[in-house]
């Protein structure tokens, strides 16, 4: 007996109820770590090994659905430490770090970028990628997307073909994705 087509919806309300248990677990602290900025805290995801695991599955199914031949996953200093790894080790390609300035041993290339209060420093090792090799960057959250275009620009200075720039939580008003460009982004979670 023929398997039965699945009902119109079902697909659609499954993705909404998943991506509905992983929006429940990111907390929100008003006025930190200043006055006026909402911060969305990934930890109580990390504490829910099911709901860890849902978030991971969807990050997976964007990457291989949109994706299917990548070479890395890199993930950016410290959160993009978190999604990364398991993300890389499930579709059976490496991990590479970009970690801030001073973290890696061996020969470097290293970038400075602007902060709100500041410059910064992102550094990956001169051997992590070969030129061409496709590169996937992930990071817990985009907000200005400095530190993410940073990032781009790095591995572009190592001849990366640049695949995608995905992230949990994407703040839309802040507008990070227009730094990011021309580099593509994913965002499972979006907020105003």
């Amino acid at each position: 007996m023929p398997a039965a087509a699945p009902v119109p919806g079902t697909m659609y309300a499954e993705q909404e109820r998943r991506l509905s248990l992983v929006r429940e677990r990111i907390q929100e602290f008003p006025d930190f770590p200043s006055p006026g900025v909402l911060f969305r805290d990934v930890s109580p995801l990390l504490k829910d090994p099911v709901a860890f695991s849902v978030a991971i599955d969807l990050l997976e199914a964007h990457i291989k659905t949109s994706h299917p031949k990548i070479n890395y996953i890199a993930g950016l200093d410290s959160r993009g430490f978190l999604f990364g790894p398991i993300l890389a080790q499930r579709l059976g390609v490496g991990f590479v770090l970009i970690r801030k300035k001073g973290k890696l041993p061996g020969p470097t290339e290293s970038i400075s970028y602007s902060l709100e209060y500041g410059k910064a420093e992102l550094e990956v090792q001169s051997t992590a990628v070969e030129p061409g090799q496709k590169v996937i960057l992930v990071d817990d959250l985009l907000a200005t997307g400095g530190t993410m275009r940073a990032a781009c620009e790095l591995m572009s200075k190592l001849q990366a073909d640049i695949l995608d720039c995905v992230v949990l939580i994407e703040l839309k008003s802040l507008r990070g994705a227009d730094v990011v460009k021309p580099f593509p982004l994913y965002s499972l979670l979006q907020y105003d």
